[in-house]
């Protein structure tokens, strides 16, 4: 038996642009892409934080230490710029696999740079005690 496990996620990244004229995707600044482990063409979920829309699409890099997070196409129609998003990816694992697993955490700033990358979440911390915990 398989199970589906967080494999990484960039979290609070800030929407800098929507491009609704684009095929399709999200643009990821590919330094978050590597600090998270995400790769080009993988599956993705993007929550809106600020809206409550969920959504999947695949990744795209973007300009390395830009800050970008651009939704492109359809996807640009349910975001707006400025808002808050959790992107994450998820793995398949065997039972065996589990109990090593950890997944890659990148909490970012107000300018998407990373402020630290972490291998766990504590269900009674908030994203200001991450912060300071990094600080």
């Amino acid at each position: 038996m398989k199970m589906t496990l967080l494999k990484s996620k960039i979290h609070r990244a800030f929407v800098t642009e929507a491009n609704l004229n684009y095929v399709g995707s999200i643009t990821v600044d590919a330094d978050l892409m590597d600090k998270s482990g995400i790769v080009e063409y993988e599956q993705v979920q993007v929550v809106d934080i600020d809206s409550g829309t969920r959504l999947t699409t695949y990744v795209i890099p973007g300009k390395r230490n830009s800050g970008q997070v651009c939704l492109n196409g359809a996807a640009a129609r349910l975001v707006q710029v400025g808002d808050r998003v959790i992107i994450m990816s998820y793995c398949q694992l065997k039972a065996s696999e589990i109990k090593d697993h950890k997944p890659k955490i990148v909490v970012v700033g107000v300018d998407n740079s990373c402020l630290t990358v972490v291998d766990h979440e504590n269900a009674n911390e908030t994203f200001e005690d991450v912060q300071d915990r990094n600080a």
